[in-house]
């Protein structure tokens, strides 16, 4: 699951974000200041930044400039009561991302963030690991223990979109979408042909995932311990 950092002073405001953002299946780590979160940043792999912009110790502006510098990868989601024209210019000249006004709908709040992190995957993830496996997008391939296993195109898309979000749950309808195309005519159900075919293929390789069935839900990736 993608861990998100959350950055601002206003304990009910990261209570707030933290539970709509938690109940999407996010792992969530708050600071309270930027101090405390480039500390954070620097010990724990962060996969995005939820940014206040008037924090003590370190602004939002100073935060964000820093992350950026440090941790370029790092979408940054910018959040202030200031809605002003010029600070959005100005967060998005520091490397901002995207940036949410306060008062604001947590639902939108979270759509934002799933945006955010499928953009950057698009753009820069080309290899996932799994435990021992390796999946690499250049080449359609999964990698285990050194042995090569080619896949067909709509296997391993699927396969490196659970992947890429190991614990999470996924209905038909987003893998349909995500992995087929939202322009996709035909029954979802060819999700479960694909789910078990997939699962047919490494069932004896001794890989270290599962693809768990969720019932009335959808699928999830667990990685085996």
């Amino acid at each position: 699951m993608a861990h998100i950092l959350i950055v601002d002073d206003d304990p009910d405001i990261l209570e707030l974000i933290r539970f709509y953002l938690s109940r999407e299946g996010f792992k969530i780590t708050v600071a309270h200041d930027g101090v405390e979160a480039v500390g954070i940043a620097e010990r724990v792999k962060i996969d995005l930044a939820i940014v206040d912009v008037m924090m003590p110790e370190m602004d939002g502006w100073d935060l964000c400039r820093h992350l950026k510098d440090g941790f370029p990868e790092m979408p940054l989601l910018m959040v202030t009561a200031k809605g002003e024209t010029n600070h959005k210019i100005k967060g998005f000249n520091l490397g901002a991302d995207d940036y949410l006004v306060k008062p604001f709908d947590p639902l939108e709040l979270s759509v934002r963030v799933k945006s955010l992190l499928k953009r950057y995957r698009i753009q820069a993830s080309m290899k996932v690991q799994i435990g021992n496996m390796v999946l690499d997008k250049h080449r359609y391939e999964a990698v285990i223990e050194d042995v090569q296993i080619s896949l067909p195109l709509r296997e391993f898309d699927l396969l490196f979109k659970l992947a890429s979000f190991p614990g999470q749950i996924f209905t038909r309808n987003d893998l349909i979408e995500q992995v087929w195309g939202a322009d996709f005519i035909g029954d979802d159900r060819t999700v479960d042909v694909h789910v078990k075919r997939l699962r047919d293929r490494f069932s004896d390789i001794g890989c270290a995932f599962t693809i768990d069935t969720k019932r009335g839900l959808g699928y999830k990736l667990e990685v085996l311990e």
